[in-house]
């Protein structure tokens, strides 16, 4: 018996646009009876153009879809010479699906009807459910809805009696999907609410946190459908609490991995496994960097089959990491016991709230947007406009914060933005504290800047009552708007179910000893405190590793390099006179390195500052990092990159992390988890709250603006969100620094209470 793999396609209306051409492509493994040589070398030749003409409709285009159709017809005559069957019949259904994807709705049609009877001959009924539900969905294109749900419900008995329930769900929302559009709402929710119920148990079954974290990608529009049939039926019916059940799902359709992660660091995961499971994690961390090495290394001109044979060596090295991660994680005594968090629902939500505390929760939807409004004990609804309109608008607001010569614009963008996304709710906002779950380019900005559509009198000193009417340094122009920063304390979270696993994992947990960890100009390169002569000889490997690591993501960030950050000695110079030396441990120039942070010493501190480079690489999440010292006082290479990966590794149950660094808030944006950055890896070491950036910040403006931070927390003693505020205040009402590019950037994740 020989086997030979073939890929099918699905038609499944719902799945991720970013991600649905690779997995309605699903591997099918054929078995075939032996034939002869002839026999075996032109089924040989058939599944070579077969893949040729499925990799071309990869590509996506209109003439590569063409071209793929060709291939495909080409591979079906081979598999008629030999009488293949099922050869015939996957490369039909495929061949019918590339058609619809152009719009050649009938001539799609004919290729999957030439399949079924195929398929009903040898048996095949997985693949002969997958061919009626494509049926099924060219008809629904077509706006026969009833024929449509006809092939449906032949495709859906016969998906349940194969067991394939992941085509079972896709079946169940192109169900839900047709009964929608015909205006049958219940129907739909009873497709859709069983679909999901299909997913929510095979995310479960998926053991590797890549693996787990990329499939709730794929599925994300099952969530953002059944979120928008809700609040349509919430519109219908007011009072049954529809709209209660859309802000549930919209928490179950985000950061469940956070979730996971954050339960998984309370049980301490990487206790008590192997070590030389953790050594091989090490050495496949090594192999990694020597091979991303020398593929930065490769010259532009390098053949492409020398660059494409690297780039693969990347990929399987990087899925062996995966699966060793996954191997640790499985592998622990603890792994077994651990009991995941359910996302909450409406009533555990506003158990988190006080009320002083307003959530505004965000779902960003193709056609439609939506946002929440939640009080301990009251919930308030609105539709926005479609994804696309909120993505420019936020764009154009987050483009106008850097340009400080352009006060207008500034106001103009964030009043804009303002109109979209506040304006519904803006009577309701007093002056509450502001809970913001942001959902897609909604999570990279700085709600603080925003313009107030409903200004209250402003929560400032009666001296400073002049606080939007100062000059800026730009030639004396003015930002004439009132912010939201003016009445408003800000806190970031990925999901309302955050804060409570926060509070759960940290409650009880008693406070570390002493104030405060601080780590401020390293140095980077030889500069004017190195005393020795640079030495290239003393350049490991595994240094020569590390720095070429560190360029790859400077070049990712389009930075030319980590050059001295002169103003952070200052920054920490004047935060640590508000702290006795007792309470204190400091680290500047040589000894802000890494052996200082990834001493065990650091959890005997509440407060964590690094006052030095950062980055969150959204091209390679797992180079995001921290920069400490590269060099030593002689000028010999060091050690000086913390990873992502050395995060998570270490030991920080601390109140508050700061990151007074570049564009350290930011990261990969995956759908269903938000941001995977920093801030992740902060949380899942201990700390409840994380203070990061959002851009590039002035190196000047972030001591000024650090100093009051602290001055606020420890001489007025205010909660750190409160401190945040009245420091970017400061800034605000200083004529210096009054553009919101110079305050603005900075924003609070987690915990909003004061530990106090």
């Amino acid at each position: 018996m020989t086997r030979y793999s073939l890929t099918l396609l699905l038609s499944a209306v719902l799945l991720s646009d970013a991600v649905g051409a690779t997995l309605r492509g699903r591997p099918l493994q054929i078995a075939q009876e032996p034939g002869t040589t002839q026999q075996n070398a032109t089924r040989g030749t058939a599944e070579r153009v077969y893949q040729e003409g499925m990799q071309l409709y990869q590509q996506g285009t209109a003439e590569s879809l063409r071209q793929a159709i060709g291939k495909l017809q080409e591979a079906l005559k081979l598999w008629q010479q030999v009488d293949d069957k099922p050869g015939q019949a996957l490369t039909l259904n495929n061949i019918g699906f590339i058609y619809s994807s152009l719009g050649e709705k009938q001539e799609a049609l004919k290729y999957y009807n030439q399949a079924l009877p195929i398929l009903r001959a040898v048996g095949a009924r997985g693949v002969e459910a997958i061919t009626l539900n494509n049926i099924g969905a060219v008809y629904n294109s077509l706006g026969e809805k009833q024929e449509a749900l006809k092939y449906y419900n032949q495709a859906l008995p016969i998906r349940r009696a194969v067991g394939d329930r992941g085509v079972e769900a896709t079946t169940l929302s192109n169900m839900a999907l047709l009964e929608g559009d015909r205006g049958n709402l219940q129907q739909a929710q009873t497709h859709i609410q069983a679909a999901i119920k299909i997913i929510e148990d095979l995310r479960t079954k998926i053991d590797s946190q890549e693996l787990r974290t990329s499939y709730f990608a794929t599925v994300q529009g099952y969530y953002q459908f059944y979120i928008d049939l809700l609040m349509q039926l919430h519109k219908k019916d007011p009072s049954t609490g529809y709209d209660a059940l859309a802000l549930h799902i919209s928490e179950r359709s985000r950061a469940r991995g956070l979730l996971e992660l954050l339960t998984e660091a309370n049980a301490n995961i990487r206790k008590g496994v192997d070590p030389k499971l953790l050594a091989e994690e090490q050495n496949l961390q090594q192999q990694l960097d020597a091979k991303g090495k020398l593929r930065q290394e490769l010259p532009n001109q390098a053949p492409t089959t020398v660059i494409q044979k690297l780039e693969k060596e990347i990929a399987d090295l990087l899925n062996q990491y995966r699966e060793l991660q996954t191997k640790i994680r499985t592998t622990s005594p603890k792994y077994a016991a651990l009991k995941y968090p359910d996302p909450l629902k409406l009533a555990q939500i506003q158990q988190q709230l006080d009320s002083d505390t307003l959530l505004l929760q965000y779902s960003l939807g193709k056609e439609r947007s939506y946002l929440w409004a939640v009080t301990p004990n009251s919930l308030d609804t609105y539709e926005l406009p479609g994804r696309e309109q909120i993505e420019k608008a936020t764009n154009d607001f987050r483009q106008s914060l850097v340009v400080v010569t352009n006060p207008k614009g500034t106001v103009q963008a964030a009043t804009q933005l303002s109109q979209i996304i506040l304006a519904p709710v803006a009577k309701k906002l007093g002056k509450k504290r502001l809970v913001i779950v942001g959902d897609g380019t909604l999570q990279n900005i700085p709600f603080a800047a925003l313009a107030d559509l409903n200004p209250q009198p402003a929560s400032l000193p009666a001296k400073k009552a002049e606080q939007n009417k100062l000059p800026s340094p730009s030639g004396g122009r003015r930002f004439n708007y009132q912010p939201l920063l003016i009445n408003h304390e800000i806190v970031n979270l990925p999901s309302a179910s955050t804060i409570a696993i926060l509070r759960q994992e940290t409650k009880g947990r008693k406070a570390a000893p002493k104030a405060l960890a601080i780590l401020a100009d390293p140095v980077f390169t030889a500069d004017s405190r190195v005393t020795g002569k640079p030495d290239k000889d003393f350049l490991t490997p595994e240094l020569d590793l590390q720095r070429s690591a560190l360029e790859r993501s400077a070049k990712n960030l389009n930075r030319n390099g980590w050059g001295r950050l002169d103003y952070t000695r200052q920054e920490a110079e004047a935060i640590l006179k508000l702290v006795s030396p007792k309470d204190s441990l400091q680290a500047f120039d040589f000894d802000a390195n890494y052996n200082w942070v990834t001493n065990p010493q650091l959890s005997q501190y509440r407060i964590i500052h690094f006052a030095t480079h950062g980055f969150a690489d959204s091209t390679n999440p797992e180079l995001s990092g921290i920069v400490l010292s590269l060099v030593d006082k002689q000028g010999k290479p060091q050690r000086g990159y913390l990873r992502l990966n050395d995060i998570f590794n270490l030991n920080l149950p601390a109140d508050l992390v700061v990151l007074s660094a570049c564009e350290t808030g930011r990261g990969k944006e995956v759908q269903g988890e938000g941001l995977v950055g920093l801030t992740r890896g902060l949380m899942y070491a201990g700390s409840q709250r994380v203070v990061v950036s959002l851009w590039s910040v002035d190196d000047e403006g972030t001591k000024e603006l650090m100093s009051e931070f602290y001055r606020q927390m420890w001489q007025q003693g205010k909660s750190p969100i409160a401190a945040l505020r009245d420091a970017q205040l400061y800034l605000w009402q200083h004529k210096n620094w009054q553009a919101p590019r110079y305050w603005a950037a900075f924003t609070l994740q987690g915990e909003w209470r004061n530990n106090s």
